[in-house]
């Protein structure tokens, strides 16, 4: 079975909704996974997003000083002239260009600033966040905000040629850092060129055991059995989700766990072939020793929140 289409972030499969909770407003957007198996996900909100990049900010800056302290120490001089100011120029350059990059690949899309506040980057449709996502929305980074601030800073004066300059960059930060305010998903300038999209972290419990509310799984165990390799494909959140799937058992829902079924069986290269009226059987057996493999990781200390963690 050939893997789900991904549609523009404006089609009608993903949805984009506010669900109240007293007088908390959530934004959520559901997206349909690799899997075929849609999943919610609450944006995180712009305040959150302004307060993760200042924490990133204010690391970043403090870093470099720290840094351009060392490089002036080593170079026995605290007057930045010549190879000191250039080593300084360069210390700045790496640093506004690779701390974001750095983080979000290490982390899965998390930098300090998001850790702290529970965000993270993902990519919209669905797919593993890629390098080269990462690099095309924080390249993006500094046309948004430090060019613009280095011309801002190093303005000689407000008159002529260079005031028209300084007052050009003002307007163009301040549209760019805006954007956010003005489309429903608060996406920034990198996020709309690279497609991705900051979201809420969940809170990863386990959730109480679906089997007991099932038919007895004693015999899908037998049948079924699963080597550590497959059951390292998936982590915590696709439990979760894979629960809510077999929770529904309508046949409005039977589609859907077909269609998880068969790409589950594809991604961890399941040898023999299951006929689609034991499909439910299958799921209910990968279920169960995922849960337990999960559990007992978790006994020793490892956590694995999703599938695109190794």
């Amino acid at each position: 079975m050939s893997a789900p289409k991904h549609t523009s972030p404006s089609s009608d499969s993903k949805i984009d909704r506010y669900i109240n909770k007293g007088n908390h407003s959530r934004k959520i957007r559901e997206i349909d996974t690799l899997e075929g198996v849609p999943i919610r996900v609450e944006l995180a909100e712009r305040g959150d997003r302004a307060g993760a990049v200042l924490i990133d900010l204010l690391i970043l800056f403090f870093s470099m000083i720290i840094t351009v302290i060392g490089v002036a120490i080593l170079l026995g001089s605290f007057k930045f002239g010549g190879a000191a100011l250039i080593a300084i120029l360069l210390i700045s350059f790496f640093f506004r260009n690779f701390y974001f990059m750095f983080f979000e690949l290490r982390w899965q899309g998390r930098t300090p600033g998001k850790k702290k506040l529970g965000i993270r980057v993902i990519d919209r449709f669905g797919k593993p966040l890629t390098s080269q996502a990462i690099f095309a929305r924080n390249m993006i980074r500094e046309i948004e905000i430090f060019i613009p601030m280095v011309i801002l800073l190093s303005g000689s004066g407000t008159g002529g040629a260079d005031g028209l300059i300084r007052l050009f960059a003002f307007i163009w930060a301040a549209t760019l850092v805006c954007l956010p305010l003005f489309n429903r998903d608060n996406l920034r300038a990198g996020d709309l060129i690279a497609g991705t999209l900051v979201i809420k972290e969940p809170k990863i419990t386990l959730l109480e055991d679906v089997s007991q509310n099932m038919h007895d799984n004693t015999a899908d165990e037998a049948t079924y059995i699963f080597t550590a390799e497959q059951l390292g494909v998936y982590g915590v959140y696709e439990l979760q989700t894979l629960e809510e799937l077999m929770r529904d058992t309508t046949n409005t829902n039977n589609e859907k766990r077909q269609t998880a079924g068969r790409a589950i069986i594809k991604k961890i290269k399941w040898p023999d072939s299951v006929p689609n009226h034991e499909i439910d059987a299958f799921l209910s057996a990968y279920y169960n020793a995922l849960r337990k493999h999960l559990e007992g990781g978790l006994l020793m200390g490892k956590r694995k929140e999703n599938k695109f963690e190794k």
